[in-house]
């Protein structure tokens, strides 16, 4: 399995996804400040991969800490978190994964736990939430697959797999599972400019493990939907409101909507950590805006005129009509989202492994 984040005593090591596919390094990051600035640069990116880096970066910063007393320790904490947090604003999971540090320094505080104590403590929740997100996507794996077809071509958008995630992936998870299964499973990629996940990350995971994929630009979606080639489409997610709009890599809501006109199944997989149920819709989820360069060059190389407008949102929102199911590690929602979704994140804590969903051939 491709390792895209892993915690060592030196630092984060993470791959640079930048450099994929031509180079495939993977560069120690040895502060929390370089770790915020990976984030940041989209070395690591992908909504679950990025609250790993975050749990791992704030871990990271309280290590190496000198402070002398909790209270200094506690004001540097402040200070860690606020930087990993104003990172980026769309995935929700760097802020789930923030809260979830915070908590166990408080609860840590609370038992008169020793300087000491508490950096091993947030050590080794930030490598918990890396071992959860890679169950929680075997198992996510292994409820999508049942939607795949045999003999399916899926089409998928942007990059989902295990470079999205601390390993195996939440889109890319479902067609690995499917396959795994023994299923016949033909992935058609779109590219998705201008970051070109797609085509630089998605192509490359897939052909890494011998999974049938073709390329595309993203103005090809709809010719394929169209000539009856394409069997369902799986994406990833960035943060899913209550009601069950999900806002996804920029594109997404142009491919829900084709999919609907050609009545293809419209399915998108992400962990409960990726679900939002503090915003009623979607038109409360921030959209981060990237640097214009990204859409006048590509790999250094200018391809639109000198001061150009230039417009470069990351996400974009589909509204729920246009999903068909959500698949998490808990199971799959349908509509109403507004229910199902919230019965998902209420429902008992105890999950099944992995193990037992193979043998109940889940």
């Amino acid at each position: 399995m491709i390792k895209t984040i892993e915690w060592t005593d030196e630092g984060v090591v993470m791959v640079d996804q930048r450099l994929l596919p031509t180079e495939e390094v993977y560069p120690v990051f040895k502060s929390y400040t370089e770790v915020a600035q990976a984030i940041k640069d989209m070395v690591i990116r992908g909504a679950p991969a990025i609250g790993v880096a975050a749990a791992m970066g704030i871990a990271l910063g309280v290590r190496d800490s000198t402070a002398k007393d909790l209270a200094e320790l506690e004001r540097e904490f402040e200070v860690i978190c606020q930087t990993i947090a104003q990172t980026r604003p769309t995935a929700v999971n760097l802020f789930w994964a923030v809260d979830r540090m915070k908590g166990v320094f408080q609860e840590s505080k609370g038992q008169n736990a020793s300087i000491a104590e508490i950096k091993q403590c947030l050590i080794e929740e930030a490598r918990m939430i890396h071992r959860e997100d890679v169950e929680a996507n075997e198992r996510m794996g292994i409820y999508g697959a049942e939607l795949i077809p045999d003999g399916a071509t899926v089409l998928t958008h942007c990059n989902a797999g295990a470079l999205a995630t601390a390993g195996y992936g939440t889109a890319l998870g479902v067609i690995r599972a499917a396959v795994q299964m023994g299923k016949t499973v033909h992935v058609f990629a779109d590219e998705t400019r201008p970051f070109l996940q797609g085509a630089r990350l998605t192509a490359w995971e897939m052909m890494k493990e011998n999974i049938p994929v073709t390329l595309i630009t993203d103005n090809m979606a709809g010719h394929f939907m169209k000539s009856g080639k394409i069997a369902c489409v799986v994406v990833g997610a960035d943060r899913i409101a209550a009601n069950g709009d999900v806002a996804n890599k920029i594109g997404t809501y142009m491919v829900a909507v084709l999919a609907k006109e050609n009545n293809i199944p419209f399915y998108v997989a992400a962990p409960i950590s990726t679900l939002d149920l503090s915003i009623p819709s979607g038109d409360e989820i921030p959209i981060e805006d990237r640097s214009i360069s990204e859409v006048t060059h590509i790999k250094g190389q200018q391809i639109a005129p000198d001061k150009i407008q230039v417009a470069n949102p990351a996400f974009d929102v589909t509204p729920n009509r246009y999903v068909t199911a959500i698949i998490t590690e808990r199971g799959i929602a349908r509509p109403p989202y507004q229910e199902s979704l919230r019965a998902l994140v209420e429902s008992d804590a105890r999950r099944p492994n992995v193990a037992d969903l193979r043998t109940q051939n889940i």
